[in-house]
Order: C-alpha cells, then sequence, then structure tokens
C-alpha cells in the first residue's frame, strides 16, 4: 500500500474543523453551547482514526481554539471566564491522543499478524518445494546413478544395444530432471518480479504450431485435436511466455492421462477475450481440486504419485495475470477436464498507409 505523505493528515485536521465550524455557526441558534462543544469531537475522533498522532493532536488543538474564539463567551478571544470549558478542551485532546493510541495499536498488531502469516506461508512453501524435490527429483537421480554406473563397471561386456537403451534412460531421465528444475527457478523468477513482459503482436495459431511440435515426443501416445476459429485476431503478448503457459496446459494433459487419450486444443474470441483451451478427455476431477490445481506443489487428489513438481499450472497462471489474463479449470460434460485461459484483446494496428497505396 502507497504511504501518504505526512501533510495530508494536516490537511484532513484544517478541513475537518473547517467543515464542522461551518455546521456549528448553522446550528449556534438553536443549541446549547455544550452540544456545539460535543461536536467538535467529530473532527477530532476522524481524523485520529484516519491518520497520524500528530495530525490527531493538531485537530484537537484547532477544534479548541475555534470553539474557543468562536462560540465561548467572551466570543472573539481566547480567554476563558467559565473553568468547566477547560474540561471540555482537554477531553478533545486526551479523545485525539486515546484514539491514535488505539489505532496505531491495531495497525502494527495487523502488521505483525501479516508478517506472520507470510512467514507461515513461506515456511509451508518451503516445506513442500523440499518434499516435492526429495518425492520427484529422486527418482531421476536414482536412474541416472544407476544407469551411469552400471556404464562405468559394466559398459565393456554389454552389447551395442544395451548400451544404447541405458544412453537413451540417461538422457531421458536428465531431461526430466533439467525440467522440474527450471520450473522451479521459472516460478521463483515469477514470484520475485524479475521476468520482464516483452509484448508485441503474435498468432495464436503460431503459438499453438509451436507447442505442439515441441510437445511432439510426449504427445506421440495421444490424439491430438486442434480446432482454431477462423480468422483469430492478433494478440500482444510476450509470445515465448505465452507459449510456456500454453505449452504447460498441453504438457499437463499429456502426463495425466493414459496413451490413447483425445487431447485437444481450442481456440476462439468471446467477450473481448482470446479464449485458448486444452482438453482432456480422461477421467474428471473432483470440483476441489480444479481450484486447487493451480496451487504451487498441488496435485490432484488422484495423483499422488503424479509425476512433476506441481508448478506448470501455477507457472501458468503466473504467466496469464501478468498479461492481464486468467486461467481456470473446468469439467467437460462428455467427461474429462478443461484447462483454459483468458488473454484480452486489443484493437491491432492498421496498415501504415503507404503501405496500402
Amino acid at each position: 500500500m502507497t504511504e501518504r505523505p505526512s501533510w495530508v493528515g494536516y490537511a484532513w485536521a484544517v478541513g475537518a474543523t473547517a467543515s464542522c465550524t461551518v455546521v456549528a455557526l448553522a446550528i449556534q441558534p438553536r443549541f446549547d453551547l455544550v452540544n456545539i462543544a460535543m461536536l467538535y469531537v467529530l473532527p477530532v475522533v476522524f481524523v485520529a482514526l484516519r491518520s497520524s498522532r500528530g495530525a490527531a493532536i493538531v485537530t484537537a488543538v484547532l477544534c479548541v481554539a475555534t470553539l474557543d474564539f468562536l462560540f465561548v463567551p467572551p466570543a472573539g478571544t481566547f480567554r476563558v471566564d467559565d473553568v468547566q470549558y477547560l474540561l471540555s478542551f482537554a477531553i478533545l485532546v486526551a479523545v485525539a491522543v486515546v484514539i491514535s493510541r488505539l489505532v496505531s495499536s491495531v495497525q502494527r498488531q495487523a502488521t505483525l499478524r501479516a508478517s506472520l502469516e507470510m512467514q507461515t506461508e513461506t515456511e509451508r512453501i518451503r516445506t513442500a518445494l523440499l518434499a516435492s524435490i526429495s518425492h520427484d527429483l529422486r527418482t531421476p537421480l536414482a536412474v541416472l546413478v544407476g544407469a551411469s554406473s552400471t556404464l562405468a563397471e559394466s559398459g565393456a561386456r554389454m552389447t551395442e544395444a544395451e548400451r544404447a537403451a541405458l544412453a537413451a534412460s540417461l538422457v531421458a531421465q536428465a531431461r526430466e530432471l533439467s525440467e522440474h528444475v527450471a520450473k522451479v527457478l521459472e516460478m521463483t523468477r515469477l514470484e520475485t518480479q524479475a521476468i520482464r513482459i516483452d509484448r508485441d503482436w503474435a498468432a495464436v495459431p503460431e503459438i499453438v504450431e509451436s507447442v505442439l511440435r515441441r510437445l511432439a515426443t510426449r504427445l506421440s501416445g495421444h490424439r491430438v485435436v486442434v480446432e482454431l476459429e477462423p480468422d483469430l485476431p492478433l494478440v500482444r503478448v510476450d509470445a515465448p511466455l505465452i507459449e510456456q503457459a500454453l505449452a504447460n496446459l498441453v504438457e499437463n494433459a499429456a502426463i495425466h492421462t493414459p496413451p490413447g487419450t483425445i487431447v485437444r486444443v481450442r481456440a476462439q474470441c468471446q467477450a473481448g477475450e482470446m479464449i485458448v483451451s486444452v482438453e482432456d478427455f480422461g477421467a474428471s476431477l473432483e470440483s476441489a481440486d480444479l481450484e486447487r490445481l493451480f496451487a504451487k506443489f498441488e496435485h490432484a487428489s488422484d495423483e499422488g504419485t503424479g509425476r512433476g513438481v506441481g508448478l506448470g499450472l501455477a507457472i501458468c497462471r503466473a504467466i496469464v495475470r501478468l498479461h492481464g489474463g486468467r486461467v481456470w479449470a473446468e469439467s467437460v460434460t462428455t467427461g474429462g477436464t478443461a484447462f483454459r485461459m483468458a488473454l484480452p484483446l486489443e484493437d491491432a494496428p492498421g496498415a501504415p498507409a503507404e503501405a496500402m497505396a
């Protein structure tokens, strides 16, 4: 939250006192002086609740001075003949001090509570990260160690086919390990806002084609269907980041559905947004899982042993939110789950006049 300049509270002090004085002058003929004095409690309370203790005390002093000069006999002077009004003045100052102290105490408690909540969330994320790394990185590391030691100790006695199989296993596990680490680093960059959005006009069909080409091996066992609305407008985005977000959705569908499952990629315009969807027709997820899946280090309830560190969907949501969009999941009526991301549409620039001539 942006902190107010120090002078704002004192401006409130002057304004609140002046407003109260206008009301007091208007009601003076019909109300006793004690009621008018009570009226001046309002600006003191108002400023004490909204601003600093110094501003509240200044408000009390201004109210006391105004009340004394304009209303307390003898009017037009700061002399007080009746001692009871001194008590009223002291009460105004006491109200300012007490309320300001109470507000400061509440603000300190709120700050402390927010700090404790942040520490708790940080600890939860750290614990989840360590648990995720120990679980999800253990398998590729074990395979890497086992395969490499086998090659080192028995490689000379193995056939060419066996060595090739071990080498392929090493490559696959090293790639998986690299992807896990890359996602953790990507999430860290997004949370610390270390990523700069470089927007430019991009075509969604080209982004979809690039993603499917990159994930061709992972999608080889699935039936991929692409349905793109004709004449889709350009979107003003950071194309590599949006490509990464879409790739995470497609990869999620490929990892968590059995071979042969249909994975459909769709894109359409709707209500000023570009809706890009990745739908799979595997098992439907529980409604409680649909939102929880986008949290860091989370898997669906039936994916306790699923692959990945549980960051792909969180990264997708973070990227799309950086573009002012939104991401959500919903069940498909025919069975399965649809993951959708909506990107705001802008008016594309027109062609230069000399190019149209």
